[in-house]
């Protein structure tokens, strides 16, 4: 350094009172400019040997320096962890998780304030690996009346697979008139009340805004055509509130879930997550009563748009709203609910324009973006199918799962209702008759079975009194034998043998007639056949089969035997072939005779064939 002094005209620096030699020992030695008495002259100067180089260090100099090292070692140390807690997110605290993830500090010194915070909105795009970069999850799901269903759908928070660190939960109850509000605080401080913090969710919102809703929450009124376009139009003022004032800049997406689903997917965030598009929904059906069908599409309002549909929204009013599933709104579309495959491809896509608000991700810059739920007819649609409508409109990508199901579940309507206190009391009916049927056949059974027995008790009992009487009868009669040789025992014995004998000799004598019977008739007709010329020879060709026998005889000129009272047999013999017969040894030697005079006519006609033949020859020729 050139140190040089500048000294003007007029008093000499030495030996005026503001001289730098003095003026140095007063400061400390630092350069000064002082200008002279009269103020006629400048000086500028430096002493040559500063008296701070060689004055001793003392304890504050010596404090500083220390403090300056500790806070050169806290950054470093500092600096150490953060680049630690980056590369392993095991080690970061749940507190600073949505400060390390989302965002950053600025390095100009103009953010180095504590109340102000900056958002790199660049990070929070979304991903199709949310869950490894830490995205966080805004699940919205507006409440009325949903007392019933909200123990069911806690119980599918806390099976969600997500990190649910990375979950904040809004929620907006309006137009309740049922408990809950209060038993949605209960379930929450239960949820948050986990022992493991990766089991509790990040930020809860809970708001309370009432719209009007004037239409019930039964199923009719709830899904009449009627109530359509006003209840849309309110639904979709209760999500653009809900959202509007739950979505935080730290939200990469928003997951609108209807409290009544009955079974969806665990991994059902990542799942949908994976396809990385901006507006996905799956595919809604709901189980039904066997007598129903089993099961059925529920939400029909995830479709493509179609020309009839087009045309049909040229025709209405500029207010009108379309709705799908009703007569009245022929559109023809094709519905995701019905393209359904229960073994098709879960991960198919199919390019949508409406979608339904059962279950709804989408990134978060769609909302960030302008695209709402329209409360008013966009498009001629609301609510759900007027954001498709809109997140279509604005090149956002809309994509449903035909084949991905969730089930939501089971409302009968009225008509269900009575249909099922029908099949109720038809059941119970049933069960009733059945009843009565096995009692009627158990008391039948229980009837037979003691009657039966007292009969066989009262009928063993009376034997044995008749044998005891039996035998004090017979021992009074008879004391010196027993009741097998009792008088009136032999007679019955010998009474039942005799008509057993009585009836094998008529049965004898029966067939021994029948046999007689026979004789008879053989004999009248060979002697019938003895009386014509040629018989014997027309009997011995009947007998070789060269003859047919003779046909049965005429009506009226039949045979016909009878026993008579004094047991002879009468022959019936309509043209007198055969001559009545009796039954006696008279009628047997008759026959005998008759039997001898029909041999010797047979003995005799063989002397008189051959003249016969020769003069029948003879007068043939």
């Amino acid at each position: 350094m050139n140190r040089h002094a500048y000294a003007g005209g007029g008093l000499s620096p030495i030996d005026s009172p503001g001289s730098p030699k003095n003026f140095f020992s007063a400061t400390g030695g630092r350069r000064v400019a002082t200008m002279g008495e009269s103020g006629r002259g400048f000086h500028i100067g430096v002493d040559k040997y500063s008296d701070e180089k060689y004055q001793p260090k003392s304890a504050r100099s010596r404090l500083q320096r220390r403090r300056n090292s500790l806070l050169r070692l806290g950054g470093l140390v500092t600096g150490v962890l953060c680049v630690l807690m980056l590369i392993f997110p095991s080690l970061r605290p749940a507190a600073a998780l949505s400060a390390l993830s989302v965002f950053s500090m600025g390095g100009g010194e103009e953010f180095n304030i504590e109340t102000v915070r900056y958002y790199d909105l660049a990070n929070v795009g979304g991903t199709s690996r949310g869950w490894e970069r830490e995205e966080r999850i805004l699940l919205c799901a507006p409440l009325r009346d949903a007392a019933p269903h909200l123990p069911m759908f806690f119980s599918h928070l806390k099976n969600l697979t997500y990190p649910h660190n990375l979950i904040d939960l809004a929620f907006l109850v309006g137009d309740s008139k049922d408990d809950t509000a209060a038993l949605l605080s209960d379930l929450l401080a239960e949820l948050q009340a986990a022992e493991n913090f990766r089991d509790t969710f990040g930020e809860i919102s809970v708001l309370e805004k009432d719209f009007g809703q004037v239409v019930n929450q039964d199923v009719e009124s709830r899904h009449g055509f009627a109530a359509q376009a006003g209840r849309r139009k309110s639904m979709a003022q209760a999500r653009n509130w809900l959202l509007s004032a739950a979505l935080r800049p730290t939200h990469s997406w928003v997951y609108w879930r209807d409290v009544d689903v009955e079974t969806a997917p665990f991994t059902i965030l990542e799942d949908l997550m994976r396809h990385n598009k901006d507006v996905i929904v799956p595919n809604v059906w709901r189980p039904l009563p066997e007598w129903l069908g089993g099961e059925q599409p529920y939400d029909l309002n995830s479709w493509q748009e179609s020309e009839t549909a087009l045309a049909l929204a040229d025709t209405l009013d500029e207010d009108a709203v379309i709705v799908e599933g009703y007569a009245e709104y022929a559109t023809w579309r094709p519905h995701l609910a019905y393209l359904r495959d229960p073994y098709g491809d879960p991960d198919m896509e199919m390019e949508i324009d409406g979608v339904g608000g059962v279950s709804i991700l989408a990134k978060a810059k769609v909302f960030r973006s302008g695209v709402h739920f329209p409360a008013f007819s966009f498009e001629k649609h609301a609510e759900t199918e007027g954001f498709g409508k809109m997140a279509k409109r604005m090149s956002f990508s809309v994509v449903g799962l035909p084949h991905y199901t969730i089930w939501h579940l089971y409302e009968p309507s009225y008509e269900d209702i009575r249909h099922m206190e029908e099949l109720e009391q038809e059941r119970a009916a049933q069960e009733e008759a059945e009843r009565q049927r096995r009692e009627r056949a158990d008391r039948i059974q229980q009837d037979f079975d003691t009657g039966a027995m007292n009969q066989f008790e009262k009928d063993k009992a009376a034997m044995r009194d008749a044998v005891k009487k039996m035998k004090e009868v017979r021992g009074r009669s008879h004391p010196e034998e027993g009741w097998e040789n009792d008088e009136k025992f032999k007679q019955q014995r010998e009474e039942t043998k005799r008509k057993a004998e009585e009836d094998e000799a008529k049965q004898k004598a029966a067939q021994e007639q029948e046999a007689q019977k026979q004789k008879v008739a053989q004999a009248a007709a060979a002697e019938e056949d003895a009386k014509q010329p040629g018989a014997a020879p027309r009997v011995k060709a009947e007998k070789e089969g060269a003859l047919e026998p003779p046909g049965p005889p005429e009506k009226g000129s039949e045979i016909k035997m009878q026993r008579e009272a004094d047991g002879k047999v009468r022959i019936e013999d309509p043209l007198g072939e055969i001559k009545q017969l009796g039954g006696d040894a008279d009628a047997a030697g008759d026959v005998r005779a008759q039997e001898a005079k029909m041999q010797d006519a047979a003995n005799d006609q063989p002397a008189a064939v051959p003249q016969g033949q020769a003069g029948g020859g003879a007068g043939r020729s």
